[in-house]
């Protein structure tokens, strides 16, 4: 199987979501994909499962934020200051989905301890959260107010939310690296009553990290894009091909 790396830079939401579910549907059996990107205007994104009415939008466009729906479960995310990736891999590839879910989380985990030797705490999550009660709490309309087994953490805090899904013959995974505190403002936009909305920000507070509040310093995203590559190349134990394969058609992505 042969592995492609792309990095598309900043975009919309709705050009970040298209791309990522285009790249499911015209994966052949043979190519797996593993995407670099960020966002401009910054963006809410819903788990697949979620209402939009579950956020303000009214107050989200006064802000200039997108508001889109990820093709992949989980729940809400600001994307903002941070590193997002996508991966793609065939079910010919014989890799169960949990086991996907896990190695990409070692690999990001390869990425970061290569980026800073301040992160060699960063570590696996070992336990699955019971999600039936969590989605009961107001906490559980976020991504960031919990963290799910084999997803990545600092200290005790999550780090790195991610979520995946099943689509045809692929399985497509996809995650936010926070590298700034900005993603905790997701709190404000949500259509919730004052006293619930500052429950749930106290709690992404409480349980949440980022890489420049790690490190104290501006994070490079050039140099961590191309750590958590290396990151994936020694945990899959592969080597990127040069040039995107021809079936993969970019410009119908609007």
């Amino acid at each position: 199987m042969k592995w492609y790396l792309i990095n598309t830079g900043f975009n919309t939401g709705k050009y970040n979501m298209d791309y990522d579910i285009q790249l499911a549907g015209k994966a052949s059996d043979n190519q797996a994909f593993l995407r670099f990107y960020r966002w401009n205007p910054y963006c809410i994104s819903l788990g697949a499962n979620q209402k939009f009415e579950d956020i303000d939008s009214m107050k989200a466009e006064l802000c200039g934020l997108d508001i889109v729906k990820r093709p992949t479960g989980g729940r809400a995310i600001l994307h903002a200051e941070e590193l997002t990736y996508s991966v793609v891999i065939p079910t010919s590839a014989q890799i169960s989905s949990t086991e996907i879910y896990r190695r990409v989380s070692l690999a990001l985990v390869s990425g970061l301890r290569h980026y800073n030797n301040l992160l060699n705490k960063v570590e696996l999550e070992t336990l699955q959260p019971n999600f039936a009660d969590l989605l009961k709490n107001p906490s559980g309309m976020v991504c960031f107010g919990s963290t799910a087994k084999s997803e990545v953490k600092f200290n005790g805090l999550k780090l790195i939310g991610s979520a995946q899904r099943k689509m045809g013959h692929v399985i497509l995974q996809h995650g936010s690296i926070l590298c700034g505190d900005f993603h905790i403002k997701l709190a404000e936009f949500l259509n919730l009553p004052d006293e619930q909305s500052n429950i749930i920000k106290n709690e992404m507070i409480s349980k949440t990290i980022d890489l420049k509040s790690i490190l104290n310093v501006e994070i490079d995203y050039d140099m961590l894009t191309e750590y958590i590559t290396m990151g994936f190349e020694s945990e899959f134990g592969i080597e990127f091909e040069n040039v995107v394969p021809d079936n993969i058609i970019y410009n119908n992505v609007t």
